[in-house]
Order: structure tokens, then sequence, then C-alpha cells
């Protein structure tokens, strides 16, 4: 039988905990080459669901060998770009029947081939990226971290919260958003959900000043970190590589890189573009860091490259691209933990397989 699983089994079923260790099995296997993934690919044309917008659509794939499983997560996207505040952004449209999204993720066994699960990537998307974050800062920040800078107010801000927690004790929390109405919503319900202060700040200056971490989670477009935000001893990371520029990483002592490679392989039809931004000048920016000769996480988990060696030293980690192989891992964990619960709507598998040679 092939589980099918949906958003609330994930939230029901998966911790970050469990996510960050996963991941850090994961990505030791993947330093000593026996786990294999195929970079992001993206084919994009236009879209006349929303004005100026595009139609992407999205897939990535890893295998984890020492875990049974390979995941393809599929993600079929209506996207636009405006322009809020001071920021252009990238916005998904919920275009699907009911104002729903659509991505996927398949599940199948390295031991027979079979789909052992498939589930929407909604809530496993963000905790994957913050268990990513908050593995990097157990190898990147300063011993006794305890104050953090969230800049950002959505999703993947929400999911960078819960997840810096369950690796440093943190005392002080700090957000900022450029709309303060997010901010200040963001601040009070986070810090019921928490049961600690989170305090909102009118400034990303504000925020900033004096954090040990600082997690930049934003859908900017354009850069957000600064390079007068750095002080000895903090450690920087983002999600995407528009939110870094080049000189904040070049005064970083110790920069690391998620994958060693700037963009996913991209496919236009006639008429699509994106948005031609300073942040989204993502080769000249790989190209002046060295992203090529950059360690990456799975070094640095692995020992192969060194973390942060001194606290007075400035780090950085660059989530520049993410992985299908991440979603393999937390797949593996997902699917166990809802067969032994019982959860899920079970398939014939033989609906998804066959007997005809493909």
């Amino acid at each position: 039988m092939t589980l099918i699983l949906n958003n609330q089994n994930v939230r029901d079923l998966l911790a970050i905990e469990d996510v960050i260790d996963v991941l850090e099995f994961a990505y030791q296997e993947l330093a000593e080459g026996r786990g294999a993934l195929r970079r992001r690919s993206d084919t994009i044309v236009k879209s006349d669901t929303a004005p100026d917008a595009i139609y992407a659509l999205k897939s990535m794939d890893g295998i984890a060998p020492s875990l049974g499983v390979s995941a393809i997560r599929i993600n079929s996207d209506i996207i636009t770009h405006p322009k809020v505040g001071e920021n252009i952004r990238r916005v998904k449209v919920p275009a699907a029947p009911g104002n729903r999204y659509t991505g996927l993720v398949l599940l199948f066994s390295t031991e027979t081939g079979e789909p052992l699960a498939i589930f929407p990537d909604g809530e496993v998307q963000p905790m994957r990226v913050a268990g990513t974050s908050a593995l990097a800062t157990k190898y990147l920040a300063k011993k006794g971290a305890r104050s953090v800078a969230l800049i950002g107010t959505g999703w993947q801000a929400q999911a960078q919260l819960r997840a810096i927690g369950s690796v440093h004790e943190i005392a002080d929390f700090r957000v900022y958003s450029t709309q303060k109405e997010n901010r200040d919503g963001f601040a009070m319900e986070w810090s019921e959900k928490l049961g600690t202060q989170i305090r909102p700040c009118d400034s990303a200056e504000e925020a900033v000043a004096g954090a040990d971490i600082v997690l930049l989670a934003t859908n900017s477009l354009e850069h957000v970190a600064r390079e007068d935000w750095l002080e000895p001893g903090m450690h920087i990371s983002s999600i995407k590589s528009p939110e870094i520029g080049a000189e904040v990483i070049e005064r970083c002592d110790v920069a690391v890189c998620h994958v060693p490679h700037g963009r996913p392989t991209q496919e236009f039809g006639a008429g699509a573009v994106l948005p031609d931004t300073i942040g989204a000048d993502i080769d000249t920016l790989t190209k002046r860091i060295g992203l090529d000769d950059m360690p990456t996480l799975a070094d640095i988990v692995s020992g192969k490259a060194p973390g942060r060696t001194d606290d007075s030293q400035i780090t950085c980690f660059l989530n520049i691209l993410g992985l299908g192989y991440q979603f393999a891992a937390v797949g593996s964990v997902l699917y166990k933990k809802a067969k032994d619960a019982g959860v899920g709507n079970a398939i014939p598998t033989d609906w998804l397989t066959q007997i005809e040679v493909p």
C-alpha cells in the first residue's frame, strides 16, 4: 500500500527536532559520497492567470541510500513579483480550486522502487529550510548564543523561529519586517505560542544590534542584509541568494554554502522573464564570492571543513538553493512515523505501478 498524507498529518507527526537530526545524518552521508541528488530544475512560461504572472514547473530530487528512500518534489506554481515597500517580492498565487497551492513530494523505496508515500510540501518545506538553518548554527554560531534577530514574518520565518530554539537556549528574540502590523502581530502570536517574549523592532538595525544570530527569512528579491550590521561573533544566514550581497559575505571570517551552485537549471518559454534586480544577479554573486570553492554544510557537518573556530569570528550560512535530497531524508522519518501511528490514507500500490516495462 502507498500512503497518502496531508499537511495536518505532517503537523501531528513531525517535530522540528526530527528534521534536524535526520538532516545531520543525511549530510554526513552526502559528504561521504553515498547520497546523490539533482540540481533543481525550473521550467517557466507566461501566465494569463494574473497580471504579469508566470507559470513555473519546478522539480528537485535526491536519493538517501542509508535511509532506503528517494524523493522528488514537484511544484506547479503561478508566481507574481509585486513591489512591497522598498523591495520586489516573489509571491505565489493560490490559483487552484479553493484558493490553494500545488506542491507534492513523492517518496520511493530504493529497495523495490515502489512509491511509499505522497504528501503535500506545505509543512515539510519550511521545516526542512528552518532545520537546515538551525543545523548550520550548531557549527557556525558561537558557543552560548542566546540572542536572535529574525528578519521576516512569513511562513518561513515562523519555522525559523521554531527551529532555532531547539538548538540554542535563546533568551532574547527580536523580529523585524517592513510592515509594522505584520511584525507586531507576529511578535504577539509567537510570544504566546512559544511562551517567551518576542520583541518587535522598528528597524532592522535595532533588531540586529548585538544579536548573536541573525536569521533572514524573507521573500525579497533585493538585498536585505547590510555590511554595517556585522559585529564580531555574529552569525548570519539566508534562505535565498538575493538576501545577502557579496560585500556582506566578504566581510565574514567563515562563509559556508548549502550547495556550490547558485541557481537552478532554467528553461523559459517566449516572453517569460524574471525580475531584473541586483539581488537576482546570482551569476555575478557566485563568481565574486567563489561559491564553487566554498565549503558546504555537508563538509562542516562531516568534519571535512572547519566551522567556527573562534567566538569572535563573523560567520555566514548561504542557503542559496534547496535540495530534493532533503525531502528524501525528512520523508523517511515522516513515513516511518505515519506507519507506526497508522496515520494516512492507504491506496493500492498497484494503482501506481505496472507490469509493462516503462
